[in-house]
């Protein structure tokens, strides 16, 4: 097995998908929030 060395792994991968990911997470919140105004406003 290979010996592990603390901090040599590159995370930049893992950190563009993370941000992908909040982004992803923002829009929609964006969305869901802005539907539920919408039907809170013009459903009757």
């Amino acid at each position: 097995m290979a010996k592990h060395e603390h901090g040599s792994m590159d995370t930049k991968a893992q950190e563009k998908a993370f941000d992908g990911f909040m982004n992803y997470v923002k829009w929609a919140s964006i969305v869901i929030i802005g539907l539920l105004v919408f039907m809170a406003i013009f459903a009757r």
